[in-house]
């Protein structure tokens, strides 16, 4: 079912125009509109729709040069700043590996994108944002000083779309998928897990047990799931950065994960939010919104993939993180030990397994 906006194009522009310092999400939810509108509502004022095709759009943004890489879900933003690889994705879930962006890309949740440019302090921004059928934000891609503005206005006119619509019908919004399980298969979902040899197979061992990742944790017991403190991610970051270990960190909504892989340098708090603000890489955390974290243990070939899970209370994930894995090992001794001393969660979870799931997983 689609969804004209509650407000029309014209009463947008003027409500955000009063509005001018909110930031677009928290403009849309106020004003109960999705960003997609908000942005659609500008088209002719700085705002050109464009294909949201991944294939003909993601090789052209190498040429940009350096940029921001931002994703992000309800609780938590990743931003990576460098050059995008010029190679064309695939169909279902594309992969982009540099340096320093790395993207797993759900093409079938690209259903909107727009060039956006706006007037600010600093001059004119420019950015390329994609939305999702419901008008959500899937990956967002912002130029930077160094930007190369030719390739940036050669985008634009290429792939600018016919329809220039400034009202933007979006589809109903997916509910969140709870957790889901049946206590009765715990014991051949510990025998499958026993015997993987690679993380990507987790998720078909889900999948074929009619369970989901969060189900699956909550039944799974020690030593290949632990719950733990909501509080643990907090001292977990306090102490990859005063341990200099490398990590690999996961965030990513429905269509898009972005990963950043090194160590974490630069935290600081502000609010209800933890900030890690390095060079290259920032990430912002609603450790409020934190409130189911697990220590899970995957085997593969090379070792224990030991990761760090956060869920909201939707049972949403909102990040994984990792030890930086190599080619020959999947376990540094270093994270694993950071892990086995995180609290525990004092008390048991109790799950709700009679939901059905309503949307599938996005995330590794």
């Amino acid at each position: 079912m689609s969804q004209s906006p509650t407000l029309e194009p014209q009463a947008i522009r003027q409500a955000r125009n009063e509005n001018a310092k909110l930031r677009d999400r928290d403009f849309a939810g106020q004003f109960g509109i999705t960003e997609g509108q908000l942005v659609a509502a500008f088209v002719g004022e700085g705002v050109t729709c464009i294909t949201s095709d991944i294939d003909q759009v993601f090789p052209r943004l190498a040429a940009l040069g350096e940029v921001r890489a931002l994703t992000r879900n309800a609780s938590c933003v990743i931003k990576k700043f460098g050059v995008y690889d010029d190679s064309p994705p695939g169909n279902h879930a594309s992969m982009f590996l540099t340096d320093a962006i790395a993207l797993r890309l759900f093409p079938r949740h690209f259903q909107f994108a727009f060039a956006v440019e706006r007037s600010s302090d600093a001059g004119i921004r420019r950015s390329i944002q994609f939305f999702d059928a419901a008008g959500d934000a899937v990956h967002k891609v912002h130029l930077r000083d160094a930007s190369d503005l030719t390739a940036w206005q050669a985008l634009v006119t290429d792939l600018a779309l016919p329809d220039q619509d400034d009202k933007l019908d979006v589809a109903t919004r997916t509910p969140p998928e709870t957790a889901k399980a049946d206590p009765k298969k715990a014991d051949e979902l510990r025998r499958q897990w026993a015997k993987m040899t690679d993380t990507h197979q987790f998720r078909q061992l889900t999948s074929k047990l009619k369970m989901n990742r969060l189900g699956a944790y909550r039944i799974a017991g020690e030593p290949l799931a632990r719950a733990l403190a909501p509080t643990s991610v907090d001292d977990m970051l306090h102490a990859l950065q005063d341990q200099g270990i490398e990590v690999m960190i996961f965030v990513g909504n429905m269509g898009c994960i972005e990963i950043h892989t090194g160590p974490i340098k630069n935290l600081r708090s502000m609010g209800p939010w933890q900030n890690i603000l390095d060079p290259g890489f920032d990430l912002h955390l609603r450790l409020d919104h934190i409130a189911e974290v697990w220590a899970i243990n995957k085997p593969t070939q090379r070792g224990a993939a030991i990761s760090v899970e956060a869920f909201d209370a939707d049972g949403t994930i909102i990040l994984q993180v990792f030890g930086r894995r190599t080619e020959a090992k999947d376990h540094p001794p270093a994270w694993n030990d950071l892990v086995a001393g995180l609290p525990a969660l004092d008390g048991s979870v109790v799950a709700d397994l009679s939901a059905t799931p309503t949307a599938s997983e996005a995330a590794e």
